[in-house]
């Protein structure tokens, strides 16, 4: 295997200047013929924002290696396409590889079931489709060839949550394990079904699992299932939703006057800027597991505070969440193997992505890589953050952490 070395990618440098560059690079480059990579995110309904906030971590990530000199002396041109559910996304993609564009590749897409569709489009016109933020188990478990994927999966999201339940907490609450009462509460989705299994398959025999509630996407079901959490006493529920279904758990707890000790919730929403100015001090001490935030100690810290600074340039204000940092991470290491591959052949690329290996240390943006024969990469790890002050603050796993875990929300 071919170790890429972390000099490789920080050579991309000067991503301040990134847009500016890449304007003057395609001026000169001339007679070099652009290369078409389509972007498949949800920019309407509920996703919207998570989409759009995806889609800017690659737009800058194509900036910075368009201001690089492209791939194989080629620039690229990002060609947006929206799909909210599984039936657009299937019809973007066929739109992107057959219709008058016909780009060489396709990225994506924040919700897995955006993902789950159009990946099944692309394998079948023999196309990569690179995934940065879907993290639903089931969408690298097909035999697909050509799929690869930089970002954790629903089950490494659940691994998380398990440690800080089954060690983090008790060790905070001065509590054994056995002696905590947990729900676990998540939308029925394939997002949602991936987190949610793995936790109540471990949470087996270690603390007292209360329930796992199901319901519905759009959550109209939760009012009802936050009088039940209360009525069986839960300290810590684990929630794994959308930005609207946790808006709708807070205002119920709210309304009922209950607060369990901890609310730990998975993925998008809990991470969210937006979230947390709409819960105002409700969301104090919530904790979160998903894609690191920008507030990160260490190098990897230093280098995503660089990451703001183009961002705020670039779009006007602070990042709205991590998600553009992880797409981010992630389009760098795929844009790198497709530069090494020399050309878009499906082949040539899955050699070039297999052969990407970074240990954490040595990573841009901490970011780790090693792909396996599903194009999984197994060395993404989310991070447990909690709302602190206002700041989404990572408090675990090391070296990530930025800041010391506290005990309740409130």
């Amino acid at each position: 295997m071919v170790r890429i070395r972390r000099r490789t990618l920080l050579g991309q440098a000067a991503l301040a200047l990134a847009a500016r560059q890449a304007a003057a690079q395609g001026r000169a480059a001339g007679a070099a013929p652009e290369l078409r990579i389509g972007a498949i995110f949800p920019f309407a309904g509920p996703l919207a924002l998570h989409g759009d906030e995806s889609f800017r971590g690659l737009e800058m990530a194509v900036e910075a290696r368009n201001a690089a000199g492209g791939v194989f002396g080629r620039p690229l041109r990002l060609v947006k396409a929206e799909a909210s559910d599984a039936a657009q996304a299937g019809e973007a993609a066929r739109r992107l590889l057959a219709g008058p564009e016909r780009v060489a590749a396709l990225f994506g897409s924040c919700a897995s079931a955006v993902s789950f569709a159009a990946t099944q489009v692309a394998e079948l016109e023999g196309v990569p489709y690179f995934e940065l933020g879907a993290i639903a188990d089931t969408i690298t478990v097909r035999g697909f060839r050509y799929l690869f994927r930089s970002c954790p999966r629903g089950s490494d999201y659940a691994a998380l949550t398990l440690r800080a339940a089954r060690w983090l907490l008790p060790a905070l609450w001065q509590m054994p394990p056995a002696a905590m009462q947990v729900a676990i509460l998540h939308e029925d989705t394939l997002y949602g079904q991936s987190v949610a299994t793995a936790q109540e398959v471990g949470l087996q025999g270690t603390a007292r699992l209360l329930g796992r509630f199901g319901y519905a996407a759009g959550g109209q079901e939760i009012p009802a299932l936050a009088q039940r959490l209360r009525a069986a006493e839960t300290q810590l529920v684990l929630h794994t939703g959308q930005q609207a279904e946790i808006l709708l758990l807070f205002r119920a707890m709210k309304e009922i006057g209950w607060r369990p000790r901890m609310v730990l919730g998975a993925g998008a929403g809990y991470s969210l800027a937006d979230l947390a100015q709409a819960l105002g001090p409700q969301v104090e001490g919530v904790m979160t597991v998903g894609f690191p935030p920008y507030l990160a100690a260490g190098r990897a810290g230093e280098e995503a505070r660089q990451l703001a600074e183009v961002y705020r340039g670039k779009y006007g204000h602070d990042p709205r969440s991590g998600h553009s940092l992880a797409n981010h991470a992630g389009a760098r290491l795929f844009l790198e193997a497709l530069h090494r591959a020399g050309s878009p052949d499906k082949e040539r690329v899955r050699a070039a992505v297999l052969a990407t290996t970074f240990e954490e240390r040595e990573a841009p943006l901490g970011w780790a890589a090693g792909f396996d024969e599903s194009g999984q990469n197994l060395r993404a790890r989310p991070v447990l953050a909690q709302w602190q002050g206002g700041r989404l603050v990572p408090v675990f796993p090391e070296p990530a952490a930025a800041g010391v875990p506290r005990p309740q929300i409130g």
